[in-house]
């Protein structure tokens, strides 16, 4: 080929690759100017959001390798905006997917770093980023398989000066990978690690909660209800109303019913029956399904004297247990009804549903009270000699939620009727 014809084809082909340059141009100035509408925003809109989202699938499809972290990170970031505000697991599952894309494009943007100089290492933060993005998709309630190592192995050198993420939200994100910490180290009731891990993030309300948790630990009762009032006044002021911004939505959201029913739990412990049933009130209006919080509003109006209401209460626990129950094999159902049976003064069959109840699934803290249930009703029946020596040594494990008192005092008078 004469190099005339190279000439001709080479000027033939530059108007194509101008188009093309042109085309890839303004595919990715409509992704950074979309990604930095969502980034500037506290609380972005779902709308908003998607279009983000759209805008960095058009410009990586374009995209030289190079510039695809950067792209997979912006994704992943306006889809965890998106999912923030819709509360959609989908999309929570999305972001974590960018995010792991992001990490796996990095070498391809390592090679953009001027030379001699050393390679940029992957930000902790990004895989911070996905971890909390994996923890968000299952709702809070569970915890991914190796989700804890991901994060704790990325803070393990939190360093914040890629040029990927700001520095400034890269500290946010490292601060809500902690709370993440914070709050897997609580459902596995390691207070001291949890209360490590949520001193950095003053002013979520998660420390005044684990407080609260080593108060009613220690059975300061008023002292935890304290505590737990703080953390949930805290919790209301950001998750109610207008809503958590996106970083205050980053990290753990509290469970508003359960949390409640810790708070009425302490409360009643604390004496104060009637803020205790309030409380309750609140938190089976905000989850109808939960049979220990009907079962701590019944314990809180027997004390309070109000045995018919109790009974009932103890009734729909029972009920609701077994509703949510497979194959109704409720060990927890069991109980609350041989506690509305030994109420009953029926103490024989009282004493084969709390039977059945150790034959069946309980949550731990349960177990130890049930068979105290059970050596209780047997007291109750007649039995004083071996049944009284159990319940003495079975009340050293009970909740603080069991009638240990009464259990006491009636085990002391059985007593007192074998020495006669």
């Amino acid at each position: 080929m004469s190099l005339m014809k190279v000439s001709v084809l080479a000027l033939m082909a530059m108007p194509l690759l101008l188009a093309a340059d042109q085309r890839q141009l303004a595919f990715a100035l409509k992704a950074q100017s979309d990604f930095g509408r969502v980034e500037m925003t506290a609380r972005p809109r779902i709308p908003e959001a998607q279009t983000c989202v759209q805008s960095q699938a058009a410009a990586l499809a374009v995209s030289l390798p190079e510039d695809r972290s950067l792209l997979y990170y912006r994704k992943g970031y306006c889809a965890m905006a998106g999912a923030a505000a819709s509360q959609d697991p989908l999309q929570f599952q999305a972001a974590a997917e960018n995010f792991d894309k992001a990490v796996d494009a990095w070498p391809e943007r390592a090679r953009k770093s001027p030379k001699r100089a050393p390679p940029e290492p992957i930000p902790a933060a990004l895989r911070v980023f996905g971890g909390i993005a994996r923890l968000q998709a299952v709702a809070g309630v569970a915890v991914p398989a190796g989700a804890r190592q991901e994060i704790a192995g990325a803070l393990e050198a939190p360093s914040c000066n890629s040029t990927l993420i700001p520095a400034g939200f890269c500290s946010d994100l490292l601060t809500a990978g902690a709370q993440w910490l914070g709050w897997m180290a609580l459902g596995g009731n390691q207070l001291d690690e949890a209360a490590r891990s949520f001193s950095g993030a003053p002013g979520t309300g998660w420390s005044a909660w684990v407080q609260g948790r080593r108060e009613f630990d220690a059975a300061r009762f008023r002292e935890a209800a304290a505590h737990y009032a703080t953390a949930i006044d805290v919790w209301k002021r950001i998750w109610q109303g207008e809503g958590p911004t996106f970083l205050q939505a980053l990290g753990p959201r509290p469970q508003d019913a359960a949390a409640l029913a810790d708070w009425g739990g302490a409360r009643m412990l604390a004496g104060d029956l009637a803020g205790a049933i309030l409380t309750l009130d609140a938190s089976i209006q905000a989850d109808s399904a939960s049979p220990h919080a009907l079962y701590l509003r019944a314990r809180a109006k027997e004390l309070a004297g109000r045995q018919d209401a109790a009974l009932t209460d103890y009734n729909l626990a029972s009920r609701t247990a077994f509703a949510a129950a497979v194959d109704l094999a409720s060990g927890e159902a069991h109980l609350y009804h041989g506690i509305i049976l030994y109420r009953r003064q029926d103490y024989a069959r009282a004493e084969e549903e709390f039977a059945s109840a150790l034959n069946f699934e309980m949550t731990g803290a349960l177990r130890p009270d049930a068979r105290a249930w059970r050596q209780l009703a047997a007291v109750a029946g007649g039995s004083c000699g071996t049944a009284r020596q159990s319940l003495n040594l079975a009340l050293a494990a009970v909740s603080p939620f069991f009638p240990r008192d009464e259990a006491r005092s009636l085990a002391s008078a059985c007593g007192a009727e074998q020495m006669r």
